[in-house]
């Protein structure tokens, strides 16, 4: 009985170990910014586009849907027609950017972490509102006390703040 009971708790602790390993390895990498990465909704470059930006991986899909703002990376999310298998969701976290415009290499963040600042006084690089992210909660306050705005979870992101027309000076949506 008692090499039974060994055999299953060795059992239990592979099954166990083998579902984390799973875990963090069905969800891939971020991607840096390249001339190749092109926005979804628009197209153009993100080379070609300052702030934050933000990148979806679906399932099935080798490359992640590309975006100039993170507010167009949530209206993918929200839109019903868009693909609903999300495997991994990056943004530019600003906390740690040192370039407005071209956050740097490894500054990414997993989504679901970050803090956002909506209603700012600081506009997409398409010049229309954002929602800018932060790997820091404290840092998100100190930006929203500095430029205006409020700061929410990804979990209260107002969807209709993310869908309603925003057209600024351009915009890729």
């Amino acid at each position: 009985m008692r090499r039974r009971e060994v055999l299953l708790g060795l059992g239990l602790v592979v099954l166990a170990g083998c579902n984390r390993g799973d875990t963090a390895a069905g969800a891939p990498r971020p991607r840096e910014v390249t001339d190749a990465s092109v926005a979804k909704f628009c197209g153009m470059s993100l080379t070609e586009m300052g702030g934050p930006k933000g990148q979806i991986f679906v399932r099935g899909l080798p490359d992640p849907y590309w975006f100039g703002s993170v507010r167009n990376a949530f209206a993918f999310l929200f839109l019903p027609e868009m693909p609903k298998a999300i495997s991994a969701f990056y943004v530019s976290d600003m906390a740690r950017a040192k370039d407005w415009d071209q956050p740097e290499p490894g500054t990414w963040v997993d989504a679901h972490k970050a803090s956002y600042v909506i209603g700012s006084r600081r506009r997409s690089g398409m010049g229309t509102e954002e929602a800018i992210p932060f790997g820091d909660a404290a840092a998100a306050r100190r930006f929203a006390d500095a430029n205006g705005g409020r700061v929410v979870s990804f979990d209260e992101m107002p969807r209709d703040y993310v869908l309603t027309a925003d057209t600024g000076n351009q915009s890729c949506m």
